[in-house]
């Protein structure tokens, strides 16, 4: 009985740690919703699925240092719970995730991104003009465009060194041009358009050297955000799903564990109730 309590103890407790990795991934998605993603609504899920998973695994380890029956049940019940919200956001994060990704440029390290390429219920969502002003703003208030400057030696680099970068989906979509609207490279935020193709994509037309402007009105930003909100999802699925493994052994653990508490539970009360049977004499008043 000591021995599955102990038992018990622990795998809480691994539960417990369990939580951080969930917990910290949440943080990181909300770190990134302010910061460029801009996407405020989706960490919550999971900073509301890791502080439970620490709550109850609190619940159940109290319980097993305690003999709490009730614990015990409130621990195995509301971790069941927990479990089957975890497996339903893993697929609904791959689900909103799963179209889309960068197209390879002649000559250049970068990816371009193409609203095209992507849809379902996030790409309906992002591209709301309601919603995209707000998801806008907060890419222009990031300066993520203005960190995309780099100096060598004092100058501003070369069109071939900016051609070889590796830019990542938003400072691709919303920093830059189309490569396809041949804009003249000037530096990273300023193309001159002499001599550009305006009608080859419209957002060849909306792209402005106003460095408050940009391309933050293009579906080539729209594109990007959507496109660095999958990388940053899929990085925090992997965790998700190692995680989630892991909770599920520590739960058929603790589910044998408890039934082999109740087991020999039972155990000694038989043998109590058939000792004062055979020896009335021994019970004492």
């Amino acid at each position: 009985m000591r021995t599955s309590n102990h038992l018990i103890g622990l795998m809480n407790f691994l539960t417990f740690l369990a939580s951080i990795p969930i917990l910290g991934g949440g943080i990181w998605l909300s770190s990134r919703a302010n910061s460029t993603d801009c996407i405020k609504f989706l960490q919550w899920p999971i900073i509301v699925i890791g502080v439970a998973i620490m709550v109850v695994s609190l619940a159940g380890f109290a319980g097993a240092c305690y003999r709490n029956t009730f614990l015990m049940y409130l621990y195995l019940w509301a971790m069941f719970f927990i479990i089957a919200a975890l497996i339903g956001f893993v697929i609904f994060a791959y689900a909103v995730t799963d179209k889309g990704s960068g197209r390879p440029v002649m000559n250049r390290a970068y990816m371009e991104y193409y609203l095209q390429d992507y849809s379902g219920w996030l790409e309906e969502r992002v591209t709301t003009q309601s919603y995209w002003s707000k998801i806008g703003s907060c890419v222009r208030d990031s300066h993520v465009c203005g960190k995309t400057r780099r100096f060598v030696n004092g100058a501003p680099e070369t069109a071939d060194m900016f051609y070889r970068r590796h830019l990542s989906p938003i400072e691709s979509g919303c920093c830059k041009p189309p490569t396809a609207c041949n804009y003249v490279y000037m530096n990273e935020t300023l193309w001159s358009t002499d001599g550009g193709l305006p009608a080859a994509d419209q957002d060849c037309v909306r792209w402005s050297n106003d460095q408050q402007l940009l391309c933050y009105n293009c579906n080539s930003c729209k594109a990007g955000v959507l496109g660095s909100l999958k990388k940053s999802w899929r990085k925090v699925s992997v965790i998700n799903i190692v995680v989630l493994i892991f909770l599920v052994i520590m739960y058929v653990v603790a589910c044998a564990a408890f039934r082999h508490n109740k087991r020999m539970d039972n155990d000694e009360s038989y043998g109590e109730t058939r000792m004062e049977k055979e020896h009335p004499s021994r019970i004492q008043f």
